[in-house]
């Protein structure tokens, strides 16, 4: 099963962009990325406006489909730890 994430962002974010290159650089990842412009839909935007970028996982429930917001990583994190979040998005995965 492949894991589905959601990338809260906005143009011109330098933190949401660091995230975004560090997270297609995981293509060998069995991970689908959706990226949100949070200035395209005003409740994404009073959301998330002052903590992007933010990195959800979506995970089916009883009552549906839900976003799961992802521990918040240092913008200086490296691709590794990038990877570890995402590996233990995987096992979550797996074991449900």
């Amino acid at each position: 099963m492949t894991v589905q994430l959601v990338l809260y962002s906005k143009p011109g974010c330098h933190l949401c962009e660091g995230l975004e290159e560090k997270l297609a650089a995981l293509s060998h990842m069995a991970f689908d990325l959706e990226i949100r412009n949070i200035t395209t839909q005003s409740d994404w935007f009073e959301l998330y406006q002052y903590s992007i970028p933010v990195l959800c996982r979506v995970v089916e429930t009883p009552d549906g489909t839900q976003e799961e917001p992802l521990p918040r990583l240092s913008p200086r994190a490296p691709v590794t730890q990038v990877e570890r979040l995402i590996q233990t998005c995987l096992m979550a995965d797996r074991a449900e």
